[in-house]
């Protein structure tokens, strides 16, 4: 795949030349849709086993983009035969089609990425939402569903509409006690969790040189909670020393922005006037004071997940527990990162603090961020390190979830209640990093892969469903009536749930689970007397991770569209990539006519999506806005049927 020539006219930010750089459709100048080439790619088993069965389908004999990474990360302890068949059928595909390969245990995909392979000024896709961490050492690194990571591992471009940017200027310095979950829990706090669809936000100004690269990596991961495209920091003089200390110096390269170059919204944040802060029950854009909170009762206390569980983080929580211990009536449990940051905490004492200070170790994994263990007792308050507090997403619907920095959580484990750290003395950037790169297999042989290879599917593998070419006319009811902020979560449930992410019949059964116990049946009840069945929803659906199975369940439903007043981004992406309509109210009134049951028929439907994507039903007028490919692919019935 070529690149288009860079033609620089003006000054460029730090995503515009990054994107300018790996431009292959589209004209970034213009409000358009941009293809862009994709460097590397990286998958967890949660959503990875459904991009590698797409990825087969496509025919190639090896991955075509320069790296790629399978990690498993998410399911690694539960109970059933279901996660380890997965793991071996992932394992037996990376071997091959020439893909890395990270053993469970290894540590959390974004941890690891950062520490091994990411590299500024390339482009990376992962089939997780939290793949913008890559931002962090000036990187374009983008979440997706797994159909659209085959496709960039089949040398296909990735589209985005053109984006807008903006900047966020930092300046002055972090006081003791605040870091860099404050930082973006006060982004957060300004800009919310949605209406942030189509920009790219931006870090730049004095602050920057401030914070070090784990610490940039927890605001760019995070930015996924605001609903943004992704993150980026300007690769500087700390990215290079991070990436030496990593033995990766030849890795480095510097990209900052231009002098003069223009954001499209500036937002600035002075570090030195920050003070702790806390997402409350049940979103991560509830944001509050830690001293609102103060004096609490807390119950339980997670600290790591891909936001914060590196070096620096959990070096930070033992130095403040060093020769205390957690209160009686707290449970404390600490997820690291990555084998190398617990050889390092190893190394330093660290480990036999936090082991002293009655802390629980937990496997380097996501674990207790997606619900898969460490779920809270019946009504507890749950402190917690990690990026998501949606209602239930613990595993324990009942419980008040509130997301803090690991300043924070320490502080507060030691007192039982919530505590405002007052000191944490800065842990110093490593000169040398120990390299543990054991548990990943296959880079002998990436790129290229062992064509002979087995590929290994236990019976939980089934086939991906097919796509059914859209209908001009049709009949349709609603399904199921939600109201805003509903998540992929509520959408396909994590958890126990994820071990079915391989079966879809299987894992179509719990779709809505959390809403409505009855909608599969529904769902199957009505095909079978002839309806189509359509979602309904509020603002902001289909927030939180790219897990592609919240569209993919539901086509195999027979869900053909979703009406709803607003849609982030990434759902709406998969929801093309599988054949449905991304429908928003024309006039969102018109949300509270339609109720479950109600039914409508759909005419002119192949004509409408070609034309302006405006249709009127029953007297309510829909709209979706869709690129040229982007109808193709609806009329097709879906990603795969259209690249058939």
């Amino acid at each position: 795949m070529k690149k288009n020539k860079i033609i620089a006219t003006a000054p460029m930010t730090v995503a515009q030349k990054i994107i300018a750089a790996h431009l292959v459709e589209g004209d970034s100048a213009k409000d358009s849709e941009l293809g862009i080439r994709i460097d590397q790619t990286l998958t967890q088993d949660a959503t990875g086993t459904m991009a590698y069965l797409q990825f087969e389908s496509m025919g190639k004999k090896h991955v075509m983009n320069d790296l790629a990474v399978s990690y498993v990360d998410h399911n690694t302890v539960q109970i059933g035969f279901e996660n380890a068949d997965d793991h071996d059928f992932l394992a037996s595909i990376a071997k091959k089609y020439g893909i890395i390969y990270s053993k469970a245990g290894n540590g959390i995909c974004h941890q690891l990425h950062l520490e091994r392979f990411g590299k500024p000024g390339t482009t990376l896709l992962g089939s997780d939402s939290h793949t913008p961490t890559g931002g962090g050492i000036g990187q374009i690194a983008i979440g997706a569903g797994g159909i659209d990571i085959a496709v960039a591992m089949a040398g296909g471009a990735f589209h985005i509409p053109a984006p807008k940017i903006c900047g966020i200027r930092l300046k002055g310095c972090l006081r003791q006690g605040v870091s860099a979950k404050d930082v973006i829990l006060k982004v957060l706090e300004k800009f919310g969790t949605k209406g942030n669809v189509g920009w790219i936000f931006e870090y730049f100004g004095p602050g920057v040189a401030t914070l070090d690269v784990p610490s940039r990596a927890t605001i760019a991961n995070m930015g996924a909670e605001l609903g943004v495209t992704t993150s980026v920091f300007p690769s500087d003089e700390t990215t290079r020393q991070f990436l030496a200390a990593q033995g990766r110096a030849k890795d480095w390269t510097e990209i900052v922005a231009d002098k003069g170059a223009k954001y499209d919204n500036i937002f600035e944040v002075d570090l030195s006037e920050l003070e702790p802060l806390a997402a409350a029950p049940h979103s991560p854009g509830n944001i509050v004071t830690v001293k609102s909170l103060a004096g609490m009762k807390v119950n339980q206390i997670m600290i790591g997940s891909c936001t914060n569980s590196s070096y620096r983080d959990i070096r930070t929580v033992a130095r403040i527990l060093n020769g205390k211990h957690v209160a009686d009536d707290v449970e404390v449990g600490i997820a690291c990162g990555s084998r190398q940051v617990i050889k390092m905490l190893v190394e330093d004492g660290s480990l036999a603090i936090l082991h002293a200070a009655g802390c629980r170790m937990l496997e380097n994994a996501c674990g207790f961020c997606i619900g898969a263990h460490m779920s809270p007792s019946t009504n507890a308050v749950s402190l917690r390190t990690n990026n998501r507090n949606f209602e239930g997403r613990s595993g324990t619907k009942s419980a008040k979830v509130y997301l803090v920095s690991p300043e924070t959580a320490a502080a507060s484990a030691l007192n039982g209640v919530v505590t405002v750290c007052e000191k944490a003395e800065k842990v110093p950037a490593p000169a040398k990093f120990p390299i543990v790169d054991d548990m990943f297999l296959y880079r002998e042989t990436a790129g290229k892969g062992v064509p002979k290879t087995k590929i290994v599917r236990g019976p939980n593998i089934a086939k991906v469903p097919a796509g059914v070419a859209m209908k001009d006319s049709f009949k349709a009811k609603v399904a199921i009536k939600v109201g805003d902020k509903i998540t992929t979560d509520h959408i396909m449930p994590a958890g126990a749930r994820l071990k079915f992410r391989s079966n879809v019949p299987e894992y179509s059964k719990y779709v809505f689970e959390p809403c409505d116990r009855n909608f599969h049946d529904n769902c199957l009840a009505n095909v079978k007397c002839g309806f189509a069945n359509v979602i309904v929803a509020g603002e902001s659906y289909g927030q939180g991770s790219s897990r592609e199975h919240a569209a993919l369940c539901p086509m195999y439903l027979g869900v053909k569209a979703v009406v709803a007043k607003s849609i982030e981004r990434i759902h709406r992406a998969n929801l093309i990539n599988f054949g449905i309509v991304p429908f928003v109210f024309a006039n969102p009134a018109d949300y509270d006519k339609l109720e479950p049951g109600f039914e409508f028929t759909f005419e002119g439907m192949r004509k409408a999506i070609e034309g302006d994507g405006e249709i009127e039903v029953d007297g309510i007028k829909l709209k979706t806005s869709l690129s040229g490919r982007e109808k193709e692919i609806i009329l097709k019935g879906g990603l795969l049927a259209w690249l058939s």
